[in-house]
């Protein structure tokens, strides 16, 4: 991302927070970023730094000290598939992460959000691992985040997977065991199987590969827990191709793996698997 050395504030621009008056000189990037370069004493007021509420004159020179870093939606590979006036839903390609990640510039698809939809507060609602592609869905206001979670905790949102796994699948299966999602890297299945169906995984085979022994499959599930759908297919023998944490994978291999569909009131949203 390219960012001009040197702006001088026009008149129109009189009164304005310095965070939105960088927009003119880094067309391509999110609030979020212009307020760390204000809060990292990058960015320069007639040669003093400035915190990102300061309101700027006209005729005063703007200078930013270094690169931005950051990369914008496009070049992260992000795109909206679906808005409405509370919900939107936004593609993620696998090695992208989801949420900012406190204390590091780590590009995400949280942290882009500002800059994907401007003028709005949005909010991230669900995680995708770091490989994994597909669907997040974002709240527009506090209000639509708080339907969201009511439905989530009702059992009323349904989150559709595809994934190409190893092995031969036939028929339908619904996995049940309890998910151990203490903190450590990977998630530990427990013996008994949990209450709640919220967490099961629901699964459906749609055809099998002979020739390289895989079976493409639809897997459902309604408040995922971490590597919910990995452990949980792992767990019956027919690991994730590409998954370097509970299968066969490799550092560098593409987890097969995508989020394709969502579908809950009022919202729906869909992408290629």
């Amino acid at each position: 991302m390219s960012v001009e050395e040197t702006y001088v504030v026009p008149a129109s621009l009189e009164g304005v927070r310095l965070d939105k008056v960088l927009l003119e000189t880094m067309p391509d990037s999110g609030l979020r970023l212009r307020r760390r370069l204000c809060d990292e004493k990058r960015v320069f007021v007639d040669g003093k730094t400035q915190r990102p509420g300061y309101k700027v004159y006209a005729g005063q020179e703007l200078n930013i000290k270094g690169d931005s870093d950051i990369m914008t939606h496009e070049e992260l590979g992000l795109c909206v598939v679906k808005q409405t006036g509370m919900f939107a839903a936004v593609f993620k390609p696998g090695g992208v992460h989801s949420a900012t990640i406190a204390g590091k510039d780590t590009p995400s698809v949280e942290g882009s959000l500002p800059e994907l939809f401007p003028d709005t507060t949005p909010i991230l609602l669900n995680r995708l691992d770091f490989l994994t592609s597909g669907l997040l869905l974002v709240a527009l206001s506090k209000d639509g985040e708080s339907a969201y979670h009511t439905m989530e905790e009702a059992g009323e949102i349904k989150k559709f997977y595809h994934a190409t796994v190893q092995g031969r699948l036939d028929g339908l299966a619904t996995i049940k065991r309890t998910l151990d999602t203490a903190d450590r890297k990977k998630t530990r299945l427990e013996d008994e199987d949990d209450w709640d169906p919220r967490r099961w995984t629901d699964v459906e085979v749609l055809s099998h590969d002979h020739e390289n022994d895989t079976s493409e499959v639809r897997c459902l599930i309604m408040k995922g827990a971490r590597h919910q759908i990995r452990a949980h297919l792992a767990s019956i023998g027919h690991s994730i191709v590409g998954d370097p944490l509970y299968g066969e994978g490799t550092d560098g291999d593409v987890l097969q793996l995508r989020h394709q569909r969502v579908d809950f009131a009022g919202f729906g949203a869909e992408v290629k698997a």
